[in-house]
């Protein structure tokens, strides 16, 4: 499709397909990204759940840890939700010896804060920004955001206050699944600011 933005989804591993069809559903055309050319095609990112802990062994592996760092400092457009959060995050509570994220997020943010997966569970959130329904929100073993820095600002939080959804400029960062519960305004959203900054560099 001429014109469509090109998003890219994070293919290390973790429910890629599932980001992907609702990406093509909204129009976009969507890449699947496991190396730096990859991530150079591209004019906005998702970087899916899944275990953290592989996700950042595997960006390492392919070689797309550091230039995946230097594009979200340039300013690209990211959505991460659930391990995707967490590799956003400036800081991560509980990691594994040696884990790393990528970063951007100025967020503290705890590993597996909502324990097993036994224990998931949906909520329904307003977010900030949002018109319409509340967000209905999956949550699988997912993270939860400590303290929000300056930089960064909450959009939703649960009824108990704990922050699941959090923003800072282009970069989107999630606690919960919103492509398991058909919830498309996260990718919207992303679609956006992929868009005014393509505009922008024009």
């Amino acid at each position: 499709m001429a014109g469509s933005p090109r998003i890219g989804v994070l293919a290390l591993q973790g429910d890629v397909r599932e980001h992907a069809a609702l990406l093509t559903g909204l129009g976009a055309e969507m890449i699947a990204v496991r190396r730096p050319e990859e991530l150079d095609a591209v004019e906005g990112l998702v970087i899916p759940g899944g275990e953290s802990t592989v996700i950042d062994k595997l960006s390492r592996a392919f070689g797309v840890q550091l230039p995946l760092r230097a594009a979200i400092a340039d300013g690209l457009p990211v959505l991460g939700t659930c391990a995707g959060l967490i590799m956003l995050a400036d800081t991560v509570v509980d990691a594994i010896d040696g884990q790393e994220s990528f970063g951007g997020l100025d967020v503290v943010v705890r590993r597996n804060a909502f324990g097993r997966q036994v224990e998931s569970f949906e909520a329904r959130l307003e977010v900030e920004g949002f018109s319409g329904e509340p967000v209905t929100a999956a949550f699988i073993r997912g993270p939860v955001v400590e303290s929000v820095g300056p930089r960064a600002r909450a959009l939703a939080a649960l009824p108990d206050g704990r922050v699941v959804a959090v923003e800072q400029g282009g970069l989107i960062g999630l606690s919960f699944h919103p492509e398991i519960t058909g919830e498309t305004r996260f990718h919207e959203r992303l679609l956006a600011r992929a868009a005014e900054r393509t505009a922008a560099a024009a």
